[in-house]
């Protein structure tokens, strides 16, 4: 297995909130983001991974090639124009099925060997880590029949669940490029709603709280998690 980190964002909702630390390398339970996403990769089982960072935060590539980290690493250094943009990206690197994880997720501590663990298991050709925290500025939501199949991927609040922030997927959704970049799509969450739309093989799996960190509110959640392995519900 291996793995495809995405971290080319720029931080902005962090920025605008006094944290002018490129995203990757706010620290979190003593760790950089991005050297967490890491030792989550390997400690799920990832011998090699994949990481795509923005030239606009040259010292997020230096810290990355200076580091020593528990595996190694094929780094993209592009100004992608969209998260969509970014995964497929990563596809030359991804030639086996690959855990793909998005740098400012942070989980309970186990919760992505968990998933990858179910995730290798599931009757499908993908899966969706889902959470019930809902402290999130724009919760993409996940609808599932009753034996866990995913049957859409957006639309109304009313599903219990949200992408955490991982997935599982074998190589081939690659594939699915030519068709995404046909109907126009910028976005990562579209690209998911475009495979559920066309009975894509997904599965939803539970991984417990997470915290998208996004805003420097979401640190001490994120904090708290690592902490405690739970986060309270949100009122």
């Amino acid at each position: 297995m291996k793995a495809g980190i995405i971290a080319a964002g720029k931080g902005s909702r962090l920025a605008a909130g006094g944290i002018l630390t490129p995203k990757p390398l706010v620290q979190v339970g003593g760790q950089t983001l991005v050297a967490r996403a890491l030792h989550e990769a390997a400690g799920a089982g990832a011998e090699r991974a994949a990481l795509i960072t923005s030239p606009a935060f040259p010292e997020v590539a230096a810290y990355l090639r200076g580091g020593t980290w528990p595996l190694p690493v094929d780094l993209t250094v592009w100004d992608s124009p969209n998260s969509l943009e970014s995964f497929l990206a990563l596809a030359p690197y991804l030639d086996c099925p690959f855990l793909l994880l998005t740098v400012d997720a942070v989980f309970a501590p186990g919760a992505v060997g968990r998933f990858v663990t179910q995730a290798r298991s599931a009757p499908a050709r993908g899966a969706l880590g889902l959470t019930t925290f809902q402290e999130d500025e724009s919760p993409l939501y996940v609808h599932l029949d009753p034996e866990g199949r995913i049957t859409a991927v957006g639309g109304p609040d009313h599903s219990g669940y949200i992408t955490a922030g991982c997935y599982y997927f074998q190589p081939e959704v690659f594939q699915w490029q030519p068709r995404a970049q046909s109907l126009g799509l910028t976005a990562l969450r579209q690209f998911l709603a475009m495979l559920a739309q066309d009975a894509y093989p997904l599965v939803g799996l539970d991984v417990g709280s997470a915290v998208d960190v996004d805003r420097p509110g979401d640190l001490a959640r994120a904090e708290e998690l690592l902490l405690t392995g739970r986060l309270p519900c949100p009122p």
